[in-house]
């Protein structure tokens, strides 16, 4: 069960029973996702199982792509159809305008985190604080939108798609949007397309899960490739660090890798540091042979 298997998350399920379910009908000892997913939205969950939990830090980092309908001229508590309804506005936006809107939101920005988030404020979530009727001061966070189109328009309702970084909030954008075209908007169904490496077409139902299809390991992450001779592998097992020199490693992906044994088996990640003067090889995470 060392891998990950790419669930397509139904909507009504938070992602950790998803992870849960998962891991009670494979077997797996271990298991946990590679980017949250809330209740209301569906699509691809990568799930790392086994030994390929120890990679769900850098799925986590990894970009994502979204499709996400919308509402104009209702604005929410929470910003998606599962909250209250808190301004009702009549909508007179173009098509012409709204794709402007969509335009001017391409690339970096800061983004403020909704209340009803997971985020921690001395110890407590957001959402908890929402749900008791606090609002407290969030600090922006940096995020890229790399695509942002509009695949339907049919007024007030309209569907697009979203390539973006780690931490963006798709809710957040939407009602973004509704304010750049003056009249609010809020979220009303998300399904993630693709994170990572990870798509659709890889992706399991929850139901069907006789004979699931799991991705490699050394497949799951973008991260270069380098090769551990045989005769140090046991050493990097072992955690001794070594020059960078003894596996050929060149200085442009020093800040992350994955290390391979002969036979392409995963054996660490790593990075390399300088410390007193010494350039060695650390290893973040060892796999087992």
């Amino acid at each position: 069960m060392n891998g990950v298997l790419v669930l397509d998350k139904p909507a009504g399920m938070s992602s950790a029973v998803a992870v849960d379910q998962v891991k009670k009908r494979l077997g797996a000892q271990r298991a946990g996702h590679g980017g949250t997913l809330d209740p209301i939205a569906t699509g691809v969950l990568p799930i790392c199982l086994d030994e390929a939990t120890k990679l769900a830090q850098y799925l986590l980092s990894d970009d994502k792509a979204y499709e996400a309908d919308l509402l104009l001229g209702v604005e929410t508590d929470t910003l998606d159809r599962t909250g209250t309804i808190t301004k009702t506005t009549t909508p007179d936006v173009t098509r012409e305008r709204f794709e402007a809107a969509l335009a001017s939101r391409m690339g970096e920005q800061d983004q403020v985190p909704p209340m009803y988030s997971a985020i921690k404020r001395e110890g407590r979530r957001l959402y908890h604080l929402a749900r008791a009727g606090e609002e407290v001061e969030r600090e922006p966070r940096r995020i890229r939108i790399t695509e942002l189109t509009l695949l339907a328009w049919d007024p007030p309702r309209a569907r697009i798609a979203i390539a973006c970084s780690k931490g963006t909030y798709v809710r957040s954008l939407v009602a973004d949007l509704g304010t750049d075209v003056g009249c609010g908007a809020h979220m009303t169904e998300l399904r993630r397309t693709r994170s990572g490496v990870f798509t659709l077409a890889q992706a399991h139902d929850l139901d069907r899960l006789d004979h699931p299809r799991l991705v490699a390991m050394t497949e799951a992450t973008r991260l270069p490739r380098v090769t551990v001779p045989a005769e140090l592998e046991h050493r990097v097992r072992s955690g001794v660090q070594l020059p960078p020199e003894a596996f050929a490693i060149s200085p442009e992906i020093y800040e992350r890798f994955q290390m391979l044994d002969e036979n392409g088996g995963l054996v660490a990640v790593g990075h390399v540091e300088t410390r007193n003067e010494r350039v060695r090889v650390i290893y973040d995470r060892v796999f087992k042979p």
